[in-house]
C-alpha cells in the first residue's frame, strides 16, 4: 500500500511501451510506413520495456535470486509476468531485426501479430497480480486490466504521435488521431468508472470481525508494540486524508484534460503540443499508479489504526 517509485516507473514505461507498439502494429496492417520512422519507433518502444524492466528490480529484496519469480507461473500472474516481459522484449527485437533485414512482408506481419498478442498479455498478466487479490475491493474487478490496458494505449499512441510529427511522417499522424482520441477519452471514461466504484465500497471486515471481539463500541487503544514492523511501513501509504482526496484530481488533469486541452486549443501538427502532452501524461501516469497503490485498503490495517 505503499507505492514503491520502482512499481510506478515499471507500470508506467513498459505500458506506455505496450501501447505505442499496439498502435504501430495496426498502423502497419493498414498502410506503409517508413522504415526509418518504424525502427526508430520500436527501438524507443524496447527502451521503454528495458527501462520498465531495470525500474523493477530496485523493488526486489533479494535481486540475485529474481530468476527464481517465474518458478510459479501455473498459479502465480507474477511469475507469468516475469516470462511474458523478456518475451515480449525478444520479440520486438525480431521485429525490428526482420524490418531492418528486410524480411518479407508476410514475416514481418506475423511478428507484429505476435508482438500484439503478447503485448495484450502482458498487460492481461500485469493487471491481475492484483485484480486475482479478492480481499482488496478496489483492485478485486475487471476494470483493473480495463484501465492498465486503456491507459497503456493512451499513452503509448500520444507517444508515437509526437515521433510521427518529429519524423514528418504526416499521413501516419492524421491517422493516429482519432485512436489518441478514443482510446483517451475511453480511458478517462473507465478510470471514472473505478474511481466511483471504490467510493462505494464498503469494507468487508471490521474491528469487531478482525479481533473476533464482538463489543459494539470496541476501540484500539495501541498498535500492541513497542515499535514500528513491516505491517506498520508498507501497508499504509502515509499520506493525509487531503492528498489522497486530491490526488485522483491531479492525475486526470494532467493524465486527461490537459493533453486533450492543449491538442484542441493549439492544434495536432507541432511537435512541440505533442511533446507537452507526453510530458504531461508521464506525470499524470505516475500520480495514477500512486492513487491505485494508495486508494486500496488492506484489511489487516484493521490491526494496526493506532501506530503510537
Amino acid at each position: 500500500m505503499r507505492p514503491a517509485w520502482s512499481i510506478l516507473l515499471f507500470t508506467t514505461l513498459s505500458g506506455t511501451a505496450q501501447g505505442l507498439l499496439l498502435a504501430l502494429a495496426v498502423a502497419s496492417w493498414l498502410m506503409p510506413l517508413d522504415t526509418g520512422f518504424a525502427l526508430t519507433a520500436i527501438a524507443l518502444a524496447e527502451v521503454l520495456l528495458v527501462g520498465g524492466l531495470l525500474a523493477s528490480f530496485f523493488h526486489l529484496g533479494q535481486k540475485a535470486r529474481a530468476w527464481r519469480a517465474a518458478a510459479m507461473w501455473r498459479t502465480s500472474w507474477m511469475s507469468r509476468e516475469v516470462i511474458v516481459l523478456p518475451l515480449l522484449m525478444g520479440l520486438v527485437a525480431l521485429w525490428w531485426l526482420g524490418l531492418y533485414l528486410g524480411a518479407s512482408t508476410l514475416a514481418l506481419q506475423a511478428l507484429s501479430a505476435a508482438v500484439v498478442v503478447v503485448t495484450l498479455a502482458l498487460w492481461v498478466c500485469t493487471a491481475m497480480i492484483y485484480a486475482c487479490l479478492r480481499f482488496l475491493q478496489e483492485w478485486a474487478h475487471p476494470l483493473t486490466v480495463i484501465n492498465f490496458t486503456l491507459l497503456g494505449m493512451s499513452s503509448g499512441s500520444v507517444l508515437l504521435c509526437a515521433l510521427a510529427s518529429g519524423m514528418g511522417q504526416t499521413a501516419l499522424l492524421a491517422w493516429l488521431q482519432p485512436w489518441v482520441l478514443g482510446s483517451t477519452l475511453l480511458a478517462w471514461f473507465m478510470r471514472r468508472q473505478a474511481l466511483r466504484r471504490n467510493a462505494r465500497l464498503s469494507p468487508m471486515s471490521s474491528l469487531q470481525s478482525a479481533t473476533g471481539i464482538h463489543q459494539p463500541q470496541l476501540v484500539q487503544k495501541s498498535m500492541g508494540m513497542s515499535a514500528g514492523s513491516f505491517n506498520t511501513r508498507e501497508f499504509f501509504h502515509g499520506a493525509t486524508a487531503r492528498t489522497v482526496r486530491r490526488m485522483p484530481w491531479v492525475f486526470q488533469l494532467l493524465l486527461f484534460a490537459l493533453p486533450l486541452l492543449l491538442l484542441a486549443l493549439l492544434g495536432a501538427q507541432s511537435l512541440f503540443v505533442w511533446l507537452g502532452a507526453v510530458l504531461l501524461q508521464f506525470v499524470g501516469l505516475l500520480a495514477e499508479r500512486w492513487v491505485f497503490f494508495a486508494q486500496a485498503r488492506h484489511p489487516q490495517n484493521l490491526y494496526y489504526q493506532t501506530v503510537s
